[in-house]
């Protein structure tokens, strides 16, 4: 699992690792949101890699990150991550092994794809869309912030179901979501006095972590499109 890093990504993890541990102890953050930042920086850099092993921490991310959201009344990510999220776990793994690369380390390196400009129109389509409808309902719910809630948790599905179908185009969707998701948290930790600012330093964590992981994708598709072609 942890073959193959870079100095970069060893430094990335252990930095806001760092950060999170701190922030636990000096401003007596939750434990639960300890366990939730933690396994979700292992979990995001772990897909960066292409590795099937980023599903494991996943699975734990989603779950205790559901329960965090749901007690902030952010009724879209607690859905979000319970009843989607969660699952797709599972999911993830089945097709990410059944899609492993030739030369796989550990049989954990998975082929990646790109996505076709018709592909894009699709996405953006259904995003706006499913977006304005989604808003609707959670307002009727009582839902907070509802309107970056809803682009968040739309864009969120989309970029997921790209991350299970393996395109690299999954992480321009992930670096809007952690963006806006970092906008919701600060709103909320400061309206509401909350003290899980460890969900804060994770979704800094992931934002920095999509960019790398879209350059890196680029990088992998680039390279398997070369050994491809070597092979023809």
């Amino acid at each position: 699992m942890f073959t193959g890093w870079t100095m970069f990504e060893k430094i990335w993890l252990i930095t806001f690792t760092g950060i999170t541990v701190y922030l636990f102890f000096a401003w007596q953050d939750s434990l639960i949101g300890l366990i939730s930042s933690i396994s979700g920086m292992l979990c995001v850099v772990l897909v960066a890699k292409g590795k099937v092993s980023n599903y494991y921490f996943g699975m734990v991310q989603t779950s205790t990150y559901a329960y965090i959201a749901y007690t902030y009344s952010l009724y879209g990510e607690s859905m979000l991550n319970a009843l989607f999220y969660l699952p797709i776990q599972f999911i993830g793994i089945y097709l990410w092994r059944k899609n492993r690369t030739a030369n796989s380390v550990s049989g954990e390196d998975v082929s990646v794809k790109k996505l076709t400009k018709s592909g894009w129109l699709y996405v953006a389509l259904i995003a706006v869309a499913a977006s304005l409808l989604y808003a609707e309902i959670l307002a009727a719910i009582g839902g907070q912030q509802v309107r970056i809630d809803s682009v968040a948790v739309v864009l969120s599905i989309i970029a997921q179901i790209l991350m299970l179908k393996r395109y690299a185009e999954q992480w321009v969707l992930w670096i809007v979501v952690n963006a806006l998701t970092i906008t919701l948290w600060i709103i909320v930790l400061v309206e509401t006095g909350g003290n899980d600012w460890s969900m804060l330093v994770m979704w800094t964590a992931f934002l920095f972590n999509s960019i790398y992981g879209y350059l890196n994708w680029l990088k992998l598709a680039k390279k398997q499109g070369e050994k491809k072609q070597e092979v023809a």
